[in-house]
């Protein structure tokens, strides 16, 4: 019986420059009693039994820390079998950046998607601290990977698109994609494209 491609995907987090900040973000957010739809939890309803979703919870997500997320992360990398895709959104697609762009995987994905990712900061409504900075040279990224995917949204109001042309001077062969609209930060119920990118990737993997 074949096995199913594992797709990992890493969630998005808040970054703060000390407690004070933090303490203040948890008295002022907005909070509601609604549930709101999201894409990440339908992928898995989408992609169907031919994928198995890995979906870890990364440590102190409203307040992470680089340092915690990586520890987290390489205990699921031995995990992992060949032509594995990682996901990585917002907070989780700079994690996935940095992490690759630094450490050699011994088996390569093949696809890494960084949704919304930012390349820097600060950003307009949080700073970007807790050890995510990138560094200079990306191209290890691309020897990770068969497949890199970028995807920004025009109209995202936490991740500007303009955080997409500094990955694109970066990484040349990136497949850099940028929505009119995704609600903002992404937060649409359904992302339909990057199904079939996944579909697509794994059509034409010859391996």
């Amino acid at each position: 019986m074949k096995k199913k491609t594992q797709v990992l995907m890493i969630h998005g987090g808040m970054t703060f420059k000390n407690e004070k900040d933090y303490l203040h973000w948890l008295r002022t957010r907005k909070v509601s009693t609604l549930k709101r739809p999201y894409w990440e939890a339908d992928l898995e309803k989408k992609l169907g039994k031919k994928f198995e979703i890995i979906r870890p919870r990364m440590p102190l997500q409203d307040n992470a820390k680089y340092r915690d997320w990586k520890i987290a992360f390489e205990r699921y990398v031995p995990l992992l079998r060949k032509n594995f895709i990682l996901i990585g959104s917002s907070l989780g697609g700079i994690f996935l950046a940095k992490y690759l762009s630094e450490r050699r995987l011994s088996k390569k994905a093949l696809s890494a998607y960084l949704v919304c990712a930012p390349f820097d900061g600060p950003l307009p409504t949080e700073d970007l601290v807790g050890g995510f900075r990138l560094k200079a040279d990306l191209s290890l990224i691309e020897k990770n990977c068969k497949n890199l995917h970028i995807l920004f949204s025009k109209d995202d109001d936490i991740v500007p698109v303009s955080h997409a042309e500094k990955y694109k001077k970066k990484l040349k062969r990136a497949h850099v994609v940028i929505y009119k609209s995704k609600k903002g930060h992404f937060t649409v119920p359904t992302f339909p494209e990057i199904i079939n990118m996944i579909r697509a990737d794994l059509k034409n993997d010859r391996t």
